[in-house]
């Protein structure tokens, strides 16, 4: 269980890192963008591809890493699910056991009770 929750706590560090890493360079464009001199007409249009581009690789890659961290949800998902399986399935096996140690019990009580009524008529010789 720890096991899974420190996976949990690695895979939301390492979303946040991916959209921090994103966040500063975005900023940095930006930054970039006002302190730089205004361009003139193809340069206007090389900009805007190269943000365009550089969007787009900054956005495939977050897709990606959430794809990811989808097909390892479901794959914890299936796990958890054949867990909880599993421990159902203990859980009737114990509840048969107990049932079998309760039988047990009430044969071996009223075993115990005939021998003890069965010593009480018996009788007994003084000496």
């Amino acid at each position: 269980m720890s096991l899974l929750r420190s996976r949990e706590r690695a895979q939301a560090n390492e979303t946040v890192e991916v959209f921090s890493k994103l966040e500063g360079e975005i900023r940095e464009l930006v930054s970039r963008d006002t302190t730089a001199p205004r361009l003139q007409g193809n340069d206007n249009e090389l900009a805007a591809s190269n943000i365009g581009s550089m969007l787009q690789h900054v956005s495939g890659t977050s897709v990606q890493e959430i794809d990811k961290l989808i097909d390892e949800l479901q794959i914890l998902r299936e796990m958890l699910q054949k867990e909880g399986a599993r421990v159902q399935h203990e859980i009737v096996g114990y509840a048969v056991l107990i049932q079998n140690a309760r039988r047990s019990m009430r044969t071996i009580s009223k075993s115990l009770t005939f021998l003890k009524n069965d010593r009480d008529d018996t009788p007994r010789i003084s000496a």
